[in-house]
Parts: C-alpha cells; sequence; structure tokens
C-alpha cells in the first residue's frame, strides 16, 4: 500500500497525529544536539584546569571555561571565581549554579513523553471516528451493509491506530535515550563539582602555606 493511498483514506484525524509527530520529531533533534555539545571529557577538561590553577593562572582557566561548552565548565568556572570565599561558599556556589543548569537540560523532555502518550490516543479518537463514519453511512443509506459503504471509515480507523503508534513508539524510545543522557551529564556535573571544590581548596591552602 503506497503512502498516498494512506494518507488519503486516513481521515482529518490522521495530519493531527503526522504533525504530532513532526513536532516530537524537532523535539528530539533539538534535545539530542543540546546534549551532544552539553557531555563532554570531564576527565581531560577538569586535568587542564587544575594544571594552570596550580600555576596560579586564574585567568587562563577562565578562558578554558568559557571555550568549553556545558554545564561542566559552568560549574568549574563559578568555583573559581568563588575560590577566595573558603570551601563552603564554593560548595554553595556551586548547588545555586547546578540548580540552573539541570532544567536547561531538561527542557522540553516533558513535552516529548507528553507527546509520546498523545499519539496513540490521537490513533484511537481517528479509529473511533472512522467507526462512526461506518455506521452513519449504514444507517443513512436505510438498507444492508455492503463493502462500499463501509470500506472509507474502516480504512480510516485501522490508519490513524497504525498511525498513532507508528508516532509513539519512536518519540517513547527517544525520550527515554534523551532522560539517559541527561542523567549522564547530570553525573559529570555532580563528580566534576567534588573534583573542582578540592582543586580550587587545595590550591588555596598551598597558596596560604
Amino acid at each position: 500500500m503506497t503512502l498516498p493511498v494512506l494518507l488519503a483514506n486516513g481521515g482529518p484525524m490522521l495530519w493531527v497525529i503526522l504533525f504530532v509527530g513532526a513536532a516530537g520529531i524537532v523535539i528530539f533533534i533539538e534535545r539530542f544536539l543540546h546534549c551532544h555539545r552539553a557531555q563532554i571529557n570531564s576527565t581531560e577538561f577538569l586535568n587542564g584546569v587544575r594544571t594552570v590553577i596550580k600555576r596560579d593562572n586564574v585567568v587562563e582557566a577562565i578562558s578554558i571555561c568559557d571555550a568549553t561548552p556545558g554545564p561542566v565548565a559552568h560549574l568549574v568556572k563559578t568555583a573559581v571565581l568563588n575560590r577566595e570565599n573558603g570551601r563552603e561558599r564554593v560548595r554553595e556556589s556551586l548547588e545555586e549554579a547546578g540548580l540552573s543548569e539541570v532544567p536547561r537540560l531538561e527542557e522540553r523532555l516533558d513535552l516529548l513523553a507528553t507527546i509520546a502518550q498523545l499519539a496513540p490516543m490521537l490513533g484511537l479518537l481517528g479509529t473511533v471516528l472512522g467507526f462512526i463514519d461506518v455506521y452513519s453511512g449504514v444507517q443513512a443509506a436505510n438498507t444492508s451493509a455492503n463493502a462500499g459503504m463501509i470500506t472509507h471509515g474502516v480504512w480510516q480507523a485501522l490508519v490513524c491506530a497504525a498511525a498513532g503508534l507508528a508516532v509513539a513508539i519512536p518519540i517513547h524510545a527517544g525520550h527515554n535515550y534523551l532522560v539517559s543522557r541527561v542523567n549522564a551529564i547530570v553525573l559529570d556535573m555532580e563528580r566534576a563539582a567534588s573534583e573542582i571544590v578540592n582543586i580550587v581548596t587545595e590550591n588555596g591552602r598551598a597558596k596560604s602555606a
């Protein structure tokens, strides 16, 4: 069965499902690219920052952070800027920065989950509307049903049900994938925050000694 035939027989609800699916694809691609830019090699990055901080080159450390994308670099820069305020203040500043970074990572993931849940419901609605079309046609004919009367309505019911599932399954899988990527980035943020606290405070103690 060709795509034009399916589109012609899916009814208006099919176009709604396709629009929702297209929106889900756009959101997934945007979030995927965002996560790709946000996830860095935190170990290598922290080693570079540690090296320049040990040389007491704070300006270069900040430049490295500015040149590196993602929340890990932002957290490290925050710690470097607050290095002279004591260990507890550095921790507090990192917590505040983390609270602002995590929502950016999770942005629009709820919308993607909603699309995954909504698509099969829209397919079910299209199915119901298709069968309503069948029964209304039979009732209007005021005679026994024949294949010609019910074909269009059944087509609409089946195509909408299939389209709803075809949209929901990959969008749901994409949502779960993005959640796992976000969780990995948050874990990197936590590790980097713990390590940068030690780096900046140890350097401060070394200077005072």
